[in-house]
């Protein structure tokens, strides 16, 4: 069965290429995809999604996974085809609520459409490593404490459908991700997060949103995660076991060795 693999940019859309093989089906949203290995089969514009959808199951496509980052694009209401045009009536009030009701109405557009979306997991199983702490540094006591209030956090904003990480340092919150993401969230933290007496310096946290649907924009971290921690002066990256993907786990472990980080995979 032929996958329609829909690509965002990062690391992501290349890894699940490599996975699936040159019997994938590559699509990407117009000015979306980039990194891939060889020029998408397909791309479109979100006006045109459903004639775009139509054309996947021409195509054999049976299966889509939407894959990378994708920036809400602004819709140009003169460029929609006929085909798309209900499906983006219903699709436009969702646009403007948080990510999760988005990609679920999004979800929804495609399986009316006989494309079954699949998670990045469900392709590469590995991206998701079991419970532990691989790295030669791990987490003492007191980031247990850090972990628990920042977990509590990151479950309180996302019941909002907010950001789905957060940095704690000695119980203080000192940032929590917002629309422009992680990244952007660390590199705002670079040399701020203060030492504390014990030498902790505190966590990054990433967990799903409680009941988000994990077929699309599974939080994920890889290693320009660990180098952006590092800068900010973090003890480590913490994530939920089974809800975040794990991209390159060995050059993760790698950066965080290097920098004296942990990377703990928390169950």
């Amino acid at each position: 069965m032929t996958v329609a693999l829909v690509a965002g940019s990062g690391r992501l859309p290349a890894i699940l290429q490599a996975r699936l093989g040159p019997e994938a089906l590559l699509c990407a949203v117009e000015g979306a995809a980039a990194g891939l290995g060889r020029a998408p089969d397909m791309v479109f514009r979100i006006e045109t999604m459903g004639s775009a959808m139509a054309e996947m199951r021409a195509m054999g496509a049976t299966r889509v996974c939407l894959a990378g980052a994708m920036r809400r694009p602004a819709i140009d209401r003169s460029a929609v085809d006929e085909v798309s045009r209900p499906i983006l009536e219903r699709l436009l009030p969702e646009l403007s609520k948080g990510d999760d009701a988005a990609l679920r109405a999004v979800l929804s557009a495609f399986e009316e459409a006989g494309l079954t979306p699949i998670a990045a997991h469900e392709i590469a199983p590995d991206l998701l490593p079991p419970a532990g702490c691989p790295t030669r540094a791990a987490p003492g006591p007191d980031i247990e404490a850090d972990r628990l209030r920042a977990a509590a956090i990151v479950s309180a904003l996302g019941a909002s459908d907010l950001g789905q990480s957060c940095v704690v340092a000695g119980g203080q919150v000192l940032a929590v991700e917002a629309a422009p993401g992680t990244d952007w969230m660390l590199d705002s933290l670079a040399g701020e997060v203060p030492g504390r007496p014990d030498g902790a310096r505190g966590l990054l946290w990433k967990a799903p949103k409680p009941g988000q649907d994990l077929r699309a924009d599974m939080p994920a971290i890889g290693p320009e995660t660990v180098t952006r921690a590092a800068a900010a002066g973090l003890a480590g990256i913490a994530v939920e076991s089974g809800g975040v993907l794990v991209l390159d786990l060995p050059e993760i472990v790698a950066r965080a060795d290097a920098a004296g980080l942990f990377l703990w995979i928390a169950p």
